[in-house]
């Protein structure tokens, strides 16, 4: 708990311990207001922290708990997922459907039984897999149908006047934070650390959007201040830029031999395992216009400068 009380208004964090939660907490933190860390794990608290913070560790998916965490909310920041790693999930996964879909639905009745007051902005990370249109021609796997029914029912309730929800539509998400989910970056990287070859489930020419969590921690925080601009939206959110996937590779193989001295490690291609998904072989490339148009937020991390962070942090850890 921050030695600072301070009055204003209160914003929760939901999954505030997760990669992208704990970051946006972290900058949250620095700010004036009232926080309320939630997730399952404990969240750290910088001792320098300007804000009042609160941390409830706790299971959202128990009866009640939601309802508790954000009753006296004027904001929340909705970061919760459930996936196989990354953005997998598998259909009929009902652990993964109660996550990604109802504590969507647990906290639009939540919000719904509130009285008289000015409905809340719900801040909700979303996937930039599902595309770009209202109903991407329908979704390829269970995660994006998932995100995409959440987005749905935060719209509606936005029509309502049960809250003012803001779906960002976050492009691949990389870099380096305490709970770092096993995506591509980062297991490239901890395997050019390691020694080991890259490997690639194609040619190299599959593009992926690639934004540093930085650059995403922003975006959620541009997001809560227009949010009266953005409420009953979907928004795409990333560089703009879709980088070839064997490039990439290349480039963290550098790093990785810049930074450790070692010899560089080769990058070869390897046939897709039998679990892949069609949208592994799929470019992506996010466009932001829109949400820039509205908040004035940019991506400010190059690529080059987000791997060789990110090489430079799990570069340390492994060290330790």
């Amino acid at each position: 708990m921050s030695d600072v009380t301070t009055g204003g208004p209160r914003t929760v964090v939901l999954g505030a311990s997760g990669f992208i939660g704990s970051a946006v907490s972290a900058a949250l933190t620095a700010r004036p207001g009232r926080l309320r860390l939630v997730a399952r794990r404990p969240s750290p608290v910088p001792d320098d922290a300007v804000a009042d913070v609160e941390v409830l560790a706790a299971d959202l998916t128990a009866p009640g708990v939601l309802a508790d965490a954000v009753a006296d909310a004027d904001a929340v920041v909705h970061l919760v997922a459930h996936t196989e790693g990354g953005w997998r999930v598998s259909d009929g996964d009902t652990a993964a459907e109660r996550v990604n879909l109802g504590l969507i639905e647990d906290l639009v009745e939540v919000c719904r039984a509130r009285d008289g007051s000015v409905p809340p902005v719900v801040v909700f990370a979303s996937s930039a897999l599902i595309g770009d249109s209202d109903d991407a021609g329908g979704p390829r796997t269970a995660y994006c149908r998932q995100k995409l029914a959440a987005e749905r029912l935060l719209a509606g309730a936005t029509g309502q006047g049960v809250l003012r929800g803001v779906s960002l539509r976050l492009s691949s998400v990389y870099g380096h934070g305490p709970q770092a989910a096993p995506r591509v970056v980062e297991v490239m990287v901890r395997k050019a650390i390691a020694g080991e070859q890259l490997t690639m489930w194609h040619d190299g020419t599959i593009r992926r959007d690639l934004l540093h969590v930085d650059d995403a921690t922003t975006a959620v925080l541009s997001a809560l201040a227009h949010a009266d601009r953005l409420a009953g939206g979907h928004w795409p959110i990333g560089t703009g830029r879709g980088e070839p996937l064997g490039k990439v590779f290349e480039e963290i193989s550098e790093i990785v031999a810049d930074h450790t001295g070692e010899p560089a490690v080769s990058v070869v291609t390897v046939d897709p395992p039998p679990n892949s998904y069609a949208t592994d072989l799929v470019d992506l490339e996010t466009d932001a216009s829109r949400f820039q148009a509205v908040t004035g937020w940019r991506p400010q991390v190059s690529l080059r400068a987000g791997l060789r962070r990110t090489v430079e942090a799990l570069a340390g850890s492994a060290s330790r």
